[in-house]
């Protein structure tokens, strides 16, 4: 036993002097240091890294891992979507942000970190020192996703996350495309496999990640007509996580007496009101002078951070000047509240790797070459403080189409230079310099205001010395073509939109003019007086754009003047000359096609001549007024103007044959000709205005009455019969209309008037309203341009279902701008009393006429008697 344990401890010795002898002989060799999880990461040579001062990104093995510095948690940020590329531009527009930015930050609790948006829909007087802890506990930052720290770096200061299903997977708020109804129905099924990680970037403030994804579409419209099924589609789509500065802008509250675009809308809670306030923000770049001291002396300053478009370069080469002019041109604007270089374009950087237009620290003016007559100016904000952050100018190839289209059918009568199939490079370049500023006005906050319009005298539209200096609106904000007034004669007489608008010019001034030493509410009241100044002044009114409910008939798309009916002569006088010599200016047009499509707009430019005088039909002019200032907030439209604007749309409808010129209809093809068509629809909304006058007569002390209105009906309509004379094509679709309106709300069938009913309000909620299906594609309220594409069907389906089908899909506003609702009038619409006295005069009436009607108004009459009849004999027998 001895043995045994001396031996190995001699082995041990023995080889314990080996191991010295070793060491005498060779460098002693450091321990080997274990590696860490981050370094087994970034030092794999796979892996990508894109480094910046904010977050560090690595990317390995289709996974994409945010470095994310401890400092940073609490911060608040924005992450955002663009689409880069698609393989769809008609679903997708490249430059596009489908979605508004997550307004989100970080929070840590144990090992894991909690993405929560921020929620800022409440301020509280920072005064009372409780409601700090009131406002923490009653509107807490959800939580909307969380993520488990991969890993720390070696010194600790930041963590890492794996963040891959954020920008490969199915995330709703981040998604290119989402499935949802409204007016189209898509259905977007998420293709995993088809979804890949690309590139990664990292700045000072802001990285941005790059994904395919993938998915199948399918579309419907009105869930009945099939647009897309099955289709493929993959976007490459750029996410923007951007970090908010810490020292906020100065917020701005909005007023509803102007025009501009709102961030959220917040409560303010405080022992100052018995009450919680709700305001808005208005939407504003931060604009501040450079040079404070200067800029109080009044002398003209540039700003700290001017605002910068980049010109996309996909433009073509003759468009790219006009779009840098409409940019620049608001530059006016800003000097006369004394800043100046305040608006700056440039060249897509050739020489910049940095440069991303798809990241939202750089606003782009973009080019998308899809057949879409559109364009768009959407911007994104700090739902802090309304600071705009980034803004995009989406430019559609088609809108030229659409700018050929507006300037032949309202400026050919007296510029001979438009006179063809492709217009001529000062005059495109004139209309995209136009269309573009209107939307870079959008990306500086401002809103349509479609009153504006409808502020100068139709004759002063005539006039060279007024248009030359005025132009045609008093801003570009609405949407005012070109001057479809001016005749032919009228020499000089300028014939687009100003460069900019007196109201464009006081909105600017409003939103950027910078205001020091005033304390909030000093602040708010100065805002304030300066709207109070011009109250009751039509340049400087407001006029919000009605897409839910159209009441204001002096707040309309594509008019112009302050008289509808005298502008509309004008008008129709234009197209009469347009449709008699449009063979002779396009000899060019060997197939016709063009001519054809100008001839089907010049119908509608002819239908919304009819439309602009027919919203005077129980009307109610609406106005935001400040009590104690001038106006009114609802006033109906005056009696006498609501009866000649009834009796001249009739006028019109039964003498629109000079639409339909066979020299030049002839060479269309098999067609119905266009005046039945116009006169069908027109007189079908035209009927259905007694909606209309029950809610006007209802608020006004001189009420164009149930009575008169149809009276006026019975006149007018059955002129040639009271008179004994034979009725004209017109009439008689007028006649076939007005009797089977009658008979269907005599038997409650309303086939023909039929109004869809609320199912979120008891009685049903009116929606006479509402745009028809013409009035959306003649008006431009349907963005897609869809509507135009389905119209003769989405027609018959209005016909079924009643008017405010289609505009019910359309109409996604939020409640933070205070648009006008419909009304209910179920209580007060006593309308049946008078249709069945109606039907009983006009029964009367063709009963006396038959004898002595030849065989074909014969006819036309027992065909009404028939209806009346039937429909008289069955309320009889309730």
């Amino acid at each position: 036993m001895v043995i045994l344990l001396v031996l190995p401890c001699t082995q041990t010795s023995f080889a314990s002097a080996r191991k010295k002898k070793t060491v005498a002989t060779e460098t002693k060799k450091e321990p080997t240091k274990r590696q860490s999880k981050y370094d087994k990461l970034v030092k794999n040579k796979s892996c990508e890294t894109a480094r910046g001062e904010f977050v560090t990104l690595h990317k390995l093995d289709g996974k994409v891992y945010f470095e994310f510095p401890v400092k940073y948690l609490g911060r608040e940020m924005l992450l955002a979507s663009t689409i880069s590329e698609a393989s769809d531009n008609n679903l997708c527009a490249i430059g596009y942000k489908p979605k508004d930015p997550m307004h989100i930050k970080f929070t840590k609790t144990d090992s894991t970190i909690f993405m929560r948006e921020v929620n800022v829909s409440a301020t509280c007087n920072p005064q009372e020192g409780h409601m700090k802890e009131v406002m923490a506990r009653s509107f807490m930052d959800p939580i909307i996703g969380s993520y488990k720290i991969y890993c720390y770096t070696n010194d600790s200061s930041a963590f890492l996350l794996d963040m891959t299903s954020l920008f490969t997977g199915n995330s709703e708020r981040l998604a290119p495309i989402s499935s949802g109804g409204g007016m189209v129905e898509i259905t977007a099924v998420f293709n995993s496999a088809g979804s890949i990680l690309d590139g990664i970037k990292a700045f000072d403030d802001n990285v941005t990640v790059k994904s395919y994804l993938s998915y199948s579409v399918s579309a419907k419209m009105m869930g009945m007509f099939i647009v897309k099924k099955n289709e493929p589609l993959t976007v490459k789509a750029t996410r923007t996580l951007l970090l908010l500065p810490e020292e906020k802008m100065h917020p701005r509250v909005s007023d509803t007496r102007i025009g501009v675009f709102v961030t959220n809308t917040k409560q303010h809670i405080s022992a100052d009101e018995d009450r919680i306030q709700i305001y808005t923000l208005a939407n504003r770049w931060r604009v501040e002078p450079k040079d404070v001291e200067a800029y109080k002396r009044g002398e003209l300053v540039e700003p700290v951070k001017p605002i910068v478009f980049y010109v996309d370069d996909a433009f073509p080469a003759m468009w790219k000047e006009p779009v840098r002019k409409a940019a620049l041109r608001w530059n006016v604007a800003f000097e006369k509240i004394g800043l100046k270089n305040v608006i700056q374009v440039r060249d897509f950087p050739k020489d910049d790797p940095t440069f991303d237009p798809d990241n939202l620290k750089y606003s782009c003016i973009r080019y998308v070459p899809a057949a879409i007559t559109n364009a768009m100016g959407p911007s994104w904000t700090d739902p802090r403080t309304g600071e705009i952050i980034n803004a995009s100018v989406i430019i559609f190839n088609d809108v030229v189409k659409l700018a050929n289209q507006w300037r032949f059918l309202q400026t050919s009568q007296v510029d001979p230079s438009v006179r063809t199939k492709k217009m001529p490079d000062n005059i495109l370049e004139e209309s995209i310099e136009y269309i573009v500023a209107h939307e870079v006005g959008h990306t500086l906050g401002l809103m349509h205001n479609m009153s504006a319009s409808a502020a100068y005298p139709v004759d002063s539209l005539r006039s060279a010395k007024f248009t030359q200096k005025y132009g045609t609106t008093p801003s570009i904000m609405d949407y005012a073509r070109f001057n479809y007034v001016a005749q032919p004669e009228d020499k000089g007489v300028k014939l687009t939109p100003p460069n900019l608008g007196i109201y464009d010019e006081y909105v600017i001034k409003w939103l950027y003019t910078p205001l020091y030493g005033l304390s909030a509410k000093e602040e708010q009241a100065m805002l304030e007086s300066w709207i109070d100044e011009h109250a009751g002044d039509p340049i400087y009114r407001y006029g919000k754009q009605q897409v839910i409910a159209r009441y204001d008939p002096s707040a309309l798309e594509e008019d112009l003047g302050d008289d509808a009916i005298k502008a509309g002569d004008y008008g129709i006088k234009n197209l009469k000359y347009i449709v008699a010599n449009m063979n002779d200016w396009f000899v060019d047009d060997t197939d016709g096609s063009h001519r054809e499509n100008l001839y089907n707009e010049l119908g509608n430019q002819y239908y919304r001549y009819l439309k602009n005088v027919m919203h005077n039909v129980g009307g109610i002019y609406l106005t935001e007024v400040k009590p104690g200032t001038a106006g009114k907030t609802f006033q109906s439209v005056p009696k006498e103007l609501q009866r000649n604007s009834f009796v001249w749309v009739i006028k019109q409808l039964k003498n629109s044959d000079w639409l339909h010129n066979t020299g030049l209809t002839d060479q269309f093809g098999l067609r119905v000709a266009l005046p039945p068509i116009v006169c069908y629809y027109t007189a079908t909304e035209l009927l259905g205005t007694y909606k209309n006058v029950v809610l006007s007569a209802h608020v006004s002390q001189d009420p164009y009455t149930l009575k008169a209105y149809f009276d006026d009906l019975y006149n007018h309509v059955w002129e040639n019969a009271i008179k004994g004379r034979k009725p004209t094509s017109g009439e008689k679709i007028l006649q076939r209309l007005v009797v089977d309106q009658a008979a269907d709300v005599i038997t409650k069938k309303s086939k023909l008037v039929k109004v869809l009913a609320d199912p979120d309000e008891g009685l049903g909620m009116e929606n006479t309203f509402m745009p028809s299906v013409d009035e959306i594609v003649a008006y431009g309220l349907d963005p897609t341009g869809l509507v135009g594409q389905y119209q003769n069907e989405l027609r018959e389906l209005e016909q079924v279902h009643g008017k405010g089908l289609v505009a019910k899909q359309l109409t996604s506003f939020g409640h933070g701008y205070d648009w006008q609702y419909r009304v209910n009038t179920r209580t007060i619409d006593d309308s049946k009393t008078y249709f069945y006295a109606y039907a009983l005069r006009v029964k009367n009436l063709l009963n006396s006429r038959l004898a002595s009607a030849d065989s074909d108004t014969k006819a036309h009459y027992q065909t009404m008697l028939y209806a009346l009849d039937e429909a008289l004999n069955a309320l009889n027998k309730k």
